[in-house]
């Protein structure tokens, strides 16, 4: 006889024992850690740490083990590195292993979780961030975005950068441009932020800039007919011909890169986007006052800078020349400059007349020797003072407006 009670009770003892499987299995599994399951983020505290990871106090029964290699996103070899006893952290479950059912988490996969999110918001709100770069590899730069995140060479600076190991270490600004959770990749780029940047720089500049103005800038490259003035975003171009009162050989007698220089803006084209500039401006010209320096009548020391057929250009001080005619070279009658004179020679020449206005000088030496020569020259003021620090430049000399007005073969009228 069959016990009706008890094949009643089948389907009651039946529900019980899956329940109680059930609970076992939970008790295997996700006991130690209450209602923690994988993919879970929780939050615990550092309690232990050991060569081989970190323990972390969650609020279970016992602790859970960071392994090294989930501690972070970036190659570390000590636990200390990235976390200290007593550290508050964020961590994700990844599962349970051994006997006991150790809890198995990991401080690189919450940091991810989290750096997803963030460059999400960052792609979605064209936000641009501040990331150091922690390794070089082949074809770019990767940088630390609380993950991995990339920068493809063609995406680090407008030009093509020949060498990216000086930019390890570096903190770089950058925008996202490609995210992709389930291939775990970021591509990331600083060409456009600087693009975006230097634009900005430029229209504020361009609606600053005035001819007439001196602006600091930097020296940015020496060519052999000038250099390019970063004004702070915008390019100007000093020519040579704007850097001195004397002539010089090549722009880098007197500017190297990245050297600070004060330039004069003298002419802007907004259309074609050029600006060209003027250093010697900014000093002042040395024939502003030269009426006041050199007196007619007087003696002064000089030094021959060139020969030319109708006479000799005589440096009184850098920036200023005096020309003696071939008449005033001597007492008697003088065919060739040569013949009294060499280039580099100290002379004494009296000034007959000086016009500040067309940068000419007349001299004589003629005269100057017949009233004591060197001997009776005077040194102008500004000379005196310049002369311990700047040495005269012999491959330099300033005519004037002289030869601006005589033709080939023509000489100036004689003083």
């Amino acid at each position: 006889m069959v016990d009706e009670r008890k094949h009643d009770g089948a389907p009651n003892e039946t529900h019980n024992e899956m329940e109680e499987a059930l609970n076992m299995e939970d008790s295997l599994g996700f006991g130690i850690g209450g209602d923690a399951r994988p993919g879970d983020i929780l939050r615990g505290r550092v309690v232990h740490i050991s060569q081989d990871g970190v323990l972390v106090d969650v609020g279970a029964k016992s602790e859970g083990i960071i392994h090294m290699r989930d501690l972070s996103h970036r190659r570390v070899e000590r636990a200390d590195e990235v976390v200290q006893l007593g550290d508050e952290i964020s961590v994700y479950v990844v599962g349970y292993e051994g006997d006991e059912g150790t809890m198995k988490l990991s401080k690189r996969r919450a940091d991810e979780e989290s750096a997803w999110e963030r460059l999400e918001d960052a792609q979605k709100n064209s936000e641009v961030l501040e990331s150091p770069v922690v390794e070089v590899v082949k074809g770019g730069l990767v940088v630390d975005v609380g993950l991995r995140g990339f920068i493809p060479a063609s995406l680090i600076a407008p030009g093509f950068v020949h060498d990216l190991e000086p930019f390890l270490g570096q903190t770089v600004r950058v925008r996202v441009l490609e995210i992709d959770r389930h291939k775990r990749r970021a591509i990331l780029s600083r060409k456009d932020v600087l693009a975006e940047e230097t634009k900005a720089k430029q229209e504020e500049v361009w609606s600053k800039i005035e001819e007439g103005q001196v602006w600091e800038g930097t020296v940015k490259s020496v060519t052999d007919f000038g250099a390019f003035i970063d004004l702070g975003g915008v390019d100007g171009l000093l020519h040579i011909s704007e850097m001195s009162w004397t002539r010089i050989n090549h722009p880098s007698e007197i500017l190297e890169v990245g050297q600070s220089v004060r330039v004069k803006v003298i002419r802007l084209n907004p259309e074609k986007g050029k600006i060209s500039l003027g250093l010697r401006q900014v000093e002042g010209s040395p024939w502003d006052k030269a009426s006041e320096r050199y007196e007619e009548g007087r003696i002064y020391r000089g030094q021959v800078v060139r020969l030319a057929p109708f006479g000799v250009f005589v440096q009184l001080e850098p920036g200023i020349d005096g020309l003696v005619h071939i008449s005033q070279l001597a007492d008697y009658r003088v065919n060739n400059p040569a013949e009294v004179v060499e280039v580099g020679d100290e002379v004494a020449v009296k000034v007959i007349q000086v016009d500040p206005e067309r940068k000419r000088i007349s001299l004589s030496k003629r005269d100057a020797d017949a009233e004591g020569g060197l001997e009776a020259a005077a040194e102008p003021p500004a000379a005196e003072e310049a002369e311990e620090e700047t040495p005269r430049r012999m491959t330099a000399y300033h005519a004037g407006d002289w030869e601006d007005e005589l033709g080939d073969g023509e000489e100036p009228t004689e003083a």
